[in-house]
Formats: C-alpha cells, structure tokens, sequence
C-alpha cells in the first residue's frame, strides 16, 4: 500500500485524539537503526530527539533486542498476580541503586506507561498524607495526559473539555533563567524564586500552611530535574537544594519525574543527581526499555510503600510488570552498570553543546542554546535574541523533514522536536551511542536549515 493510500486511510479510520501531526503531511517511517530513521525510499533521516528520548541506547541496539527475543522464546507472557524472576531482579537493580547513590532504602513498582506511573505515585502521596488532593508542579511542567496526571501539568488545554477528579496542583514559576519571571539576572538573583515559593507559607493571606498544627494543605512537589516539554530548560546551582530545604521543613514530599530525564540523558543515572537533593519518589519510564516494550514505574521510600502502608492491589495494570519489558529493562539496567555512559555522555554532551554554541555566533535567530550531559536546547527568536520565534522554527522543522539536505552529496533528512512554553525551543535528546561524525553532520544540517530558513 502506498503512502497516498496509507494517509487516506489514517484519516478516515484512526483516531487523531493518540497523536500530533506537526507536518502535513505526516511523514510514514518503515525502519530504524542507531541514529537513523528510514522512509519507504530508504532516505535517512538523522534522528536528534530519539523518540523523546525514549531509545538513548540507538534504535535496534542489537544487546537489547536480543534480550527481547530471548524472553520471546522463554517467557513471552505472564499475568502480574505471579512472579518471574526479571521483575524481582530488575526492581531490585533499581532499588538498590536508589540505595547506592542517595542512602535511603525503598521499593519499586511497575506500570506500562508513564502517566500511569504519575498516576500511581498519586495515591502514593495521598495514602501517605492522609488523603490530601493538593500538589505543587512547576509552569512549563509535563507529566501525563491521564486524568491525574493532567491535573499536575500545567497545560489547561489537556484538561479543559474532561474536569478535575481531586488532584490538582498550583503552578509555581520555574527558575528559567534566561526568561526569568521575575526580570532577575542569574548572577545576582539569589535564588528569588525559591524566596518567593516560601513565601507561601509564611503569610497568612495565603493559606497554606497551618503554623499551630504544623501541616500543610499540599501533599507533594512534582518537579522535572531538567524541564522538559517545557523546552529543556536547565535550573541553575543551588536551586534544589534551597527549594528542598523549604519542602522538609513544612513535610511536603519532593517526586522527582524522571520519565524523560532518567538513564544518562543528563549525564547521570537519575537527572536529579546533578542537584545535589534526595527525592522522596522516583518515577521513570520511556528510555529503560530503550523503547522495545511499554514499560515504567516508580521507587519510593519505605516508609512511603512498605506492604503495611501500601497493600498488595493498591493499584493494578493487567501489563504492569509484563515478562518483556522487565526483560529488555534489566538488560538496559545492566548495561548501563557495566559501560561508563556517565564520562561518555558528559563527554559528548560538552562537545555537542560546543557546536550548537558555535551555530548562535553564526545565526542571529538562535537566543540562547544550553545543555547538560545529552539534553540541549536551541531557542529560536528574532534577531533580537529574545523574542520567541514559532513561525521560523516550524519553518525550521518542515525544511529537516522534507528529507533534502546535503550530506556528502546525499539528501537526507533531520528529525527534531519542539518545546517550549512559546513552541520555539528545538529540544535536542540525540542517541548516547551517537557519533562523534555524526555529531559533526548535525552540526552542517543544522547550519544547512538555519540559512535556508533565514533566507526563505
């Protein structure tokens, strides 16, 4: 069946609702390998977003996908009521490097999504608070379109035409130092923000807090270490640590999402790491099966979900702990433990930040650029350097998608993502298996569509 056919059918039978078309029309893939997707033609596209990052391990990483088919031909299936040994292994795995690296011990339980996994540790957080519905998120956060979970993003329009259920959250500004909210400059601010979140317990007119019981109306604190959909935006030193401070001292418990973030995308295990703060959940998905099987989960602290406070069938998901995706995920665990991806990823992530900083002193639509380890921005503006720019940088992906950059003579084509609170920020999640060439020929393409853009 042609494409033709393919997208005259997708338009009549399939639902739009599971999806976002940010080219028209869609692009139609048939396979992948490494760094690259391929069209029915067998152009390359050089992919630098990685299925959000989702498959930091490459696309076919051939350890992985043996993995996958070893678990096909021993235990492709069991319900999640009876055990296997790469769940107990892999939670275990897990568990213990929580352990390892921040000194607090705990558990760790399954899902098949990462919404579903937000979704868990909200009854985590309101089982452990005596039933509070009320959360702290940031603006510009992201963590699921389910009904709980869009509760605590701050985009209205995922939740506007579906109502609330109890979960809700109040937005506070995250520090987005080159947009700082509060017109401060990085290097003299003090960490404003953090004073003013403390502020919320320190006046009366605002309610939340109860000196005489000593209780807060918020259970919990949902951050991304590194915002992500929100644009990649990095906070600077020193924020978390302060911002913990004031959580522990009014017994407000800090999630940490690492859904997109977690297994070295920024040059750690955990993004949190960089950050010097002990998180009291952990939520991961997307890149710890490198995308070969649903699967994500949570850690928490004992005390939050030892079977006495947390019950066998307190949440439930026929696939939650599927034979397949522990399987690929403790071979993903594993791998990481034996390869040093934490050297490699600063590594590359330095010398990848290097090239996009050389493409701002070439072009005036390039504000700002930043990253750590693998996860980097490139915001695009107006000349100025500050005004967001979504006209040129839709402009920018339809000429990476159109497949017709030159690469040593040959057309190829670029995949790149979109964040941002303006839409303007391309959020660049390149494979940690990348190149070192072929970081160099991002670099050109990049350069090819910035001038094209530019030049219309």
């Amino acid at each position: 069946m042609s494409d033709t056919d393919l997208l005259r059918d997708e338009a009549q039978y399939c639902s739009f609702g599971d999806t976002v078309h940010y080219i028209d029309p869609p692009k139609i893939f048939s396979r992948c390998e490494g760094s690259y997707l391929y069209d029915d033609a067998g152009k390359a596209y050089l992919d630098l977003q990685m299925w959000y990052s989702a498959v930091n391990f490459g696309y076919a990483n051939k350890r992985l996908n043996d993995a996958l088919h070893r678990q096909i031909d021993t235990l492709p299936q069991l319900a999640c009521q009876y055990l296997h040994k790469e769940k107990i292994e892999l939670a275990t795995a897990i568990a213990k490097r929580v352990e390892k690296t921040w000194g607090t011990k705990g558990r760790v339980h399954f899902n098949v999504g990462g919404a579903q996994a937000i979704e868990d540790s909200l009854k985590i957080v309101r089982n452990a608070s005596g039933g509070k519905s009320l959360m702290f998120a940031f603006e510009g956060g992201y963590h699921g379109r389910t009904l709980g979970a869009s509760a605590i993003t701050s985009s209205y329009r995922y939740r506007r035409r579906y109502g609330h259920f109890g979960d809700r959250a109040q937005f506070v500004p995250f520090p987005y130092c080159y947009r700082c909210p509060y017109g401060k400059k990085r290097e003299d601010c003090g960490l404003h923000c953090v004073d003013q979140f403390a502020r919320l317990f320190d006046t009366e007119y605002y309610g939340v807090w109860d000196p005489k019981d000593g209780s807060s109306e918020y259970a919990a604190f949902y951050v991304e270490a590194i915002q992500g959909t929100g644009g990649y935006v990095i906070p600077p030193p020193g924020y978390f640590e302060k911002l913990k401070q004031v959580l522990e001292a009014r017994k407000i418990l800090l999630v940490d999402d690492e859904i997109q973030m977690g297994f070295y995308r920024a040059g750690k295990f955990w993004a949190l790491e960089n950050f010097n703060v002990k998180p009291d959940i952990i939520v991961f998905g997307k890149a710890v099966t490198n995308g070969l099987n649903p699967i994500a989960g949570l850690w928490a602290r004992e005390e939050l979900i030892n079977p006495q406070i947390f019950p066998p069938g307190s949440t439930h998901s026929t696939f939650s702990s599927n034979p397949l995706g522990t399987a690929v995920a403790l071979e993903a665990v594993k791998m990481m433990e034996e390869d040093d991806y934490e050297t490699m990823t600063r590594e590359k992530g330095a010398y990848f930040l290097e090239g996009i900083k050389d493409l701002k002193k070439r072009h005036k639509i390039v504000g700002d650029v930043d990253g750590l380890g693998m996860a980097l921005r490139i915001e695009i503006t107006a000349e100025d350097r500050f005004t967001p720019d979504k006209a040129m940088t839709d402009k920018i992906v339809d000429i990476a998608m159109a497949g017709d950059l030159d690469a040593n003579g040959k057309k190829v084509g670029l995949v790149l993502d979109i964040g941002g609170y303006w839409k303007n920020v391309i959020t660049l999640a390149p494979s940690l298996t990348i190149s070192y060439e072929e970081m160099d020929l991002a670099f050109n393409l990049l350069d090819q569509l910035f001038t094209r853009a530019t030049r219309g």
